[in-house]
């Protein structure tokens, strides 16, 4: 979610977005999307794809979350439900911003 500054230049987010590059598969109905992240925040995430599914579809993903970024010694598995909530596509590159609905995290072993 994003509303305006005081002086209505620059969108004031409601948590910190991390810009984290990985990979994901989106799992939409019975169709998928291979895309990376752009960035990722408690409440949402930015995919970056060839195509991505409309807004208000429900979404569900898992993102593994290396060890180094999480400060642990094992990467973590964040599993996602979610629903796109903004789509926007130029030159042929789409990114889609959905909102984190439910999660849940599990220890990835090496």
């Amino acid at each position: 979610m994003t509303s305006t500054d005081i002086l209505g230049n620059e969108p004031v987010r409601s948590s910190v977005r991390f810009p984290l590059r990985l990979a994901v598969t989106l799992h939409a109905g019975d169709r998928t999307y291979e895309a990376m992240t752009e960035d990722v925040s408690a409440n949402g995430v930015l995919f970056v794809a060839n195509q991505l599914p409309a807004v208000d579809t429900k979404v569900e993903f898992r993102i593994l979350m290396p060890a180094a970024i999480m400060g642990g010694k094992e990467d973590v598995v964040v599993y996602c439900i979610g629903r796109i909530v903004r789509l926007v596509e130029r030159d042929g590159v789409t990114k889609a911003g959905a909102v984190i609905d439910e999660y849940s995290l599990k220890a990835e072993h090496s």
